[in-house]
């Protein structure tokens, strides 16, 4: 599990990024992706996937 910071995230969209808190990376995810509802700022916990377009943070959940 990585540690991050969600950047963004559009809720009526249903996407956003999320920046990890060791490496800077960051990573798409998805409404799919997530475990709890997420804001902006949220501290969170996630797993990195392979996506169709790249990694995608998925199984976010609040930290």
């Amino acid at each position: 599990m990585s540690n991050g910071k969600v950047k963004f995230f559009n809720e009526t969209k249903g996407f956003g990024f999320i920046k990890d808190s060791e490496t800077n990376e960051e990573y798409f995810v998805h409404v799919t992706g997530l475990i709890d509802e997420i804001r902006e700022n949220d501290e969170v916990t996630f797993e990195v996937k392979e996506g169709k377009k790249g990694l995608n943070a998925v199984n976010v959940k609040l930290a």
